[in-house]
């Protein structure tokens, strides 16, 4: 499958994950950073993100997931 297909075929949040996965993968096979640092990081950011995410979920009306 070319780029161009997978581009076509993917849905906007699939190629959006696609991307994430992309890049992620080529910074730690390239050793811009250790595949620790981005678990690391990226449990950083959720725990940043779940007071927010309590009080959407408890306010009426606003989705619990939205990231504003």
């Amino acid at each position: 499958m070319s780029f161009e297909e997978a581009l076509r075929i993917a849905s906007r949040d699939d190629g959006f994950k696609a991307t994430v996965y992309a890049m992620n993968t080529l910074l730690i096979h390239k050793g811009v950073y250790t595949k620790e640092e981005f678990e690391r990081l990226f449990v950083e950011w959720v725990q940043k993100g779940q007071p927010r995410q309590e009080a959407q979920a408890k306010a009426p009306g606003v989705a619990a997931f939205s990231r504003a």
